[in-house]
């Protein structure tokens, strides 16, 4: 049995892209056939990284029955070689909120002999809910040789890490709430750093030398952001994306929003200030409360961030191969 999964064009390795990649090294490192499958010269390609899965062209691909063909949710047309080869197709769903987007008119997943893979629970309850499917779940990791907490920070004024191209305009908004809250002393004593344009390493620097991080984006399947935050020490903030209850569980004493959806049971109490998608006032007040929190610190902070290392622990890269090498084996 060979496993190829299709990667799609793009300019930048994002995080879903990263995350086939690792899944096709597992593979690859314990001994499976595994490949990863490009279409086009223009689009990205790992390069430069030991003892890597292959990287063919989409001309150079031979699927049979025997294989396995995966493809990301969003690229429902990549399936067309898989389906005529009757090969095992796997839609990978990374982002719930495209589960559908890419359909042609006329095709249903009920008719397309597909099955799916869900990044995180709440993509699962939503597959499953959705489309009447199970969806196995392989969750992605992060390497916590890269994001790890400081010994210490230094004092002074906050620093609010927080990537700009999530949702820029609701980005502005909770600022500028959070700019004219009545008796918030604590805005002019804060410093927003955005994230932008830096590799692995630069994003953790920066993670480190900041105290909290502002989750903007929605929606999400499993966001990594807020995870490799939680490792580097910060105490986060903000929106879900809806499949970031995969992890997050609240630390507010008695939180403004609660998922109506199941939740699994975790090993971690509560580890961040998170509020609806969207919620603009909420997200200033889950802002205020907790620079408040940083500032007068306790073993309600501690509980928090020892919180945020625990769930960190639980997404190593570590854990992500014995998830996606025991899927495969039952496979």
């Amino acid at each position: 049995m060979k496993t190829y999964i299709f990667l799609p064009p793009v300019k930048k390795p994002t995080g879903g892209v990263t995350v086939l990649r690792q899944m096709a090294d597992i593979l690859h490192q314990a001994g499976h056939e595994a490949f990863l499958v490009t279409r086009g010269s223009s689009g990205w390609r790992p390069e430069g990284l030991a003892d890597t899965a292959p990287v063919l062209e989409w001309a150079d691909m031979h699927l049979t029955r025997d294989d396995i063909w995966l493809v990301p949710e969003g690229w429902v047309n990549a399936l067309a070689p898989g389906l005529e080869a009757r090969s095992t197709c796997i839609s990978y769903v990374q982002n719930w909120a495209y589960l559908f987007s890419s359909l042609p008119e006329g095709t249903s997943w009920h008719t397309l002999p597909v099955e799916f893979l869900a990044v995180s629970d709440p993509v699962s309850y939503f597959i499953k809910t959705a489309t009447c499917k199970d969806a196995p779940i392989v969750r992605p990791g992060i390497d916590r040789s890269i994001f790890f907490p400081p010994e210490s920070r230094e004092s002074g004024p906050l620093t609010v890490a927080y990537m700009p191209r999530k949702n820029k305009g609701t980005v502005e908004q909770v600022k500028s709430i959070f700019k004219h809250m009545c008796g918030n002393e604590m805005e002019s004593q804060i410093h927003w750093r955005p994230i932008t344009g830096m590799n692995a390493h630069g994003v953790a620097d920066a993670l480190r030398s900041s105290h909290l991080f502002f989750m903007s984006g929605f929606p999400e399947g499993c966001p990594l952001p807020p995870l490799e935050a939680m490792a580097c020490g910060c105490l986060p903030v903000g929106f879900t994306g809806f499949g970031g209850w995969d992890y997050m569980r609240q630390a507010q004493e008695i939180p403004r929003f609660s998922p109506w959806w199941p939740l699994r049971d975790v090993e971690w109490n509560g580890n961040g200030f998170w509020c609806a998608d969207g919620d603009v006032l909420d997200a200033a007040l889950c802002l205020s409360e907790a620079t408040t929190l940083l500032r007068e610190g306790g073993p309600y902070l501690d509980a928090t961030l020892k919180a945020g290392q625990d769930t960190a622990n639980a997404y190593s890269t570590e854990a992500q191969k014995e998830s996606v090498l025991a899927l495969w084996d039952a496979l």
